[in-house]
């Protein structure tokens, strides 16, 4: 089932601060949109906007054609959100913290510990997620985003804590999931290069 995500008109003003006026966009199914810009630019207020969860100056965000503020529920259900920080629970270990995340969103039928092993953190299945490095803890937050069943992967700055190898491995994930039908916004300061249609919005 093809999903649409746009924006109409966007503007968004933090203090004394318009981040952006007048923006529009619309991507598909398959498609990616890359937001760039400095650090500090507003790519995450506008992703931020785009999930809900800011409230804007003017303009509307549609999900599937209808506005995301009258079907809150059912967008958020339909995303999952690679942050800044994890979200997870320190005191839980990793397997409780995607155990939980099953009360909040449909899973995939992808095999659990086929996703551990291709992250490297099958190992890691037992202890609390405070002892893992920075590093680790994205790549729980990775798996947690690989095993639910979702059309919308908001990434914001998606390399933060990883390795070189473990760049590759988000971006040969964001492909296949774009490939597979589903819908990307990345918030980003470095170069990405990726296998699939891109929109940019430069911010600045």
């Amino acid at each position: 089932m093809s999903a649409t995500l746009s924006g109409d008109n966007l503007t968004l003003i933090r203090g004394e601060r318009c981040l952006f006026e007048g923006l529009s966009f619309a991507v598909s199914s398959g498609e990616l949109l890359l937001l760039e810009g400095r650090n500090g630019c507003g790519k995450t207020s506008l992703m931020r906007a785009i999930a809900g969860m800011l409230s804007l100056e003017e303009g509307e965000v549609f999900w599937n054609n209808q506005p995301v503020h009258k079907q809150r529920q059912t967008f958020h259900g339909q995303l999952v959100w690679l942050a800044h920080r994890t979200g997870l629970k320190g005191d839980l270990t990793m397997v409780e913290n995607l155990h939980f995340e099953k009360a909040l969103r449909a899973q995939s039928s992808r095999d659990r510990e086929a996703v551990y092993r291709r992250l490297g953190i099958e190992r890691l299945k037992s202890l609390p997620l405070r002892s893992l490095s920075a590093g680790q803890q994205r790549r729980v937050a990775l798996a947690r985003m690989l095993l639910a069943d979702v059309p919308l992967w908001l990434l914001d700055e998606p390399f933060t804590n990883l390795d070189r190898e473990g760049r590759a491995l988000v971006m040969e994930l964001a492909e296949a999931h774009l490939k597979s039908g589903g819908l990307c916004v990345m918030a980003a300061h470095q170069d990405v290069e990726i296998d699939a249609p891109v929109q940019r919005i430069s911010l600045s």
